[in-house]
Parts: structure tokens; sequence; C-alpha cells
């Protein structure tokens, strides 16, 4: 039997990137899904994952940064599936700016979907996993803001550093009811964030800020959403029944090196 086999996982920001790369895994550890996006082409994944994996999957257009949206979404997977036992929590956004030319509405912009989308859809998510007497949450948080970070990324360090603090306060608040939350500090992997990245920093050769972006890392290269998918997986299944309130950085040995110019 598969890991995720008999288990149902809902997944924001499923349409894309690092989204669709997890539904990807979780699809081939058997787990049923129920795929959220605000872009309407998470439908195309759905039918995609369900065709070639055979697992059971819905797809609903939300939005993150309205409960009631959240909470819609949340209703119907429960009258498809019955239960939902894992929640993703992967939505997000990054725009690059200095600090003092950002404006209020680009504060929001992070806060409304990488914060407010994970409190949304967790508070959707949570009455069911209590009711069915457990769950896990994952949470897609990253090593810029708690670990590290580069100019221009005080609003999106501000969002994703708040959702360490989200992981573990959930996870001790809801420990006794075997509810796990874990968060996901994620360095560089290849997804459209990345890549919108590259071409804010570099519109007239964006792939030479990627390049130079692989160059930083000790691996030597970005990682892929399905490497992340593995370990949203791990975090969803049984595997780490004894983990919760954890902060797990998947980054390619990037937060390691004191320099990039001392050594041999």
């Amino acid at each position: 039997m598969k890991k995720l086999s008999g288990k149902t996982a809902f997944i924001t920001g499923a349409a894309m990137g690092l989204g669709a790369g997890i539904a990807k895994v979780y699809a081939h550890h058997g787990a049923n899904l129920i795929l959220a996006d605000i872009n309407p082409d998470v439908e195309q994944v759905a039918h995609e994952l369900a065709a070639e994996y055979g697992v059971e999957v819905i797809a609903e257009t939300i939005d993150v940064t309205k409960i009631e949206s959240c909470k819609a979404a949340v209703e119907k997977g429960i009258s498809k599936f019955g239960r939902i036992d894992i929640l993703c929590a992967i939505a997000g956004v990054c725009k690059l700016g200095d600090f003092l030319e950002m404006s209020e509405s680009d504060l929001d912009f992070h806060i409304n979907v990488n914060i407010k989308g994970v409190w949304n859809s967790t508070k959707a998510v949570l009455p069911y996993m209590l009711k069915d007497n457990g769950g896990n949450i994952v949470v897609m948080s990253s090593v810029t803001g708690d670990l590290v970070a580069d100019p221009g990324e005080v609003a999106y360090a501000l969002s994703k550093s708040a959702l360490i603090g989200f992981t573990k306060a959930l996870a001790v608040e809801y420990a006794t009811k075997k509810i796990r939350v874990n968060a996901i500090q994620l360095g560089y992997a290849r997804t459209p964030m990345a890549e919108s990245i590259a071409v804010q920093s570099n519109p007239a050769n964006p792939e030479a800020v990627l390049e130079e972006m692989a160059k930083a890392i000790p691996m030597r290269r970005l990682g892929l959403p399905t490497e992340v998918g593995e370990l949203a997986a791990f975090l969803g299944s049984d595997e780490s029944s004894y983990i919760t309130g954890g902060q797990f950085v998947i980054d390619g040995g990037s937060t390691l090196p004191e320099s990039v110019s001392v050594g041999v």
C-alpha cells in the first residue's frame, strides 16, 4: 500500500510550480486530492493527475485571501471525500522592491496571500480534522526571513518568517488533538516564483539570474518542485507521526556557506 493511500489532501496554490509539483507527488503516493488555486488552470492539473495516477481529484478555483472562499472549497471537498486528512498550504507570492519605495498595497499583497492565505485555509480545514480526530498541516515557509535574506525582500521575508511562528504556535495548541503542524523552509527551486524574481531582478536576461542563483548553491542547481513534494509527502504521512512544530530546510545547502569568496 502506498503511504498516502486512503488519505485526502487539500493543496492550495496547485495550478503551477510548487503546488502542482506537490500535488503530483501526493498523487504518486496514492492520495485523493482537492486542488485549489485562484488560477483556473488548476482544473487541467487535476485532470492530468487523475488520468496519470488513477486517484480521485477535484479542482476548486478559490481566493485564499477570502475566508469564505476557502470554506466553500473545503466544504465541496468534504462533500466529495467525507474528510480531509492533510492540508498543504502552498499558495504564495513574492514582489521585490526597495523598502522605502514599497507601497502599503505591496505590503498587504504579501500579508494577505502569504500569511492570511495560510490562516484562512487552516481555519477552513481544521474543524473537520478535529471532528475526525486528527490531521496534518504542512505550511510552505522559506529560508528567506527566518534564516537569510537578500536586498529587496523585506515584505516577503516578513510574511514568510511569520509562518514559522504560526507553525510552532498552532502545533503546540493542537498537539493533544492529534493535529500535527510542520513548516517547509525552501531555498530556490525552479518555479514560476523563482522565474518571476529573476525577471524582476534582470528583465533583459532573467536566465542569467537563475544561473547565478544555482552557482551560489553548494549542489550547484535549483531544486525541483517534486523534490519539495517528497518532503511534503513525508510530513503529511504517518511516517512523520512523532514530528510537529518542525522547520525543515530544503535548499541544496544554500544556507550553509559563510562566504562565497573564502576557502579553496
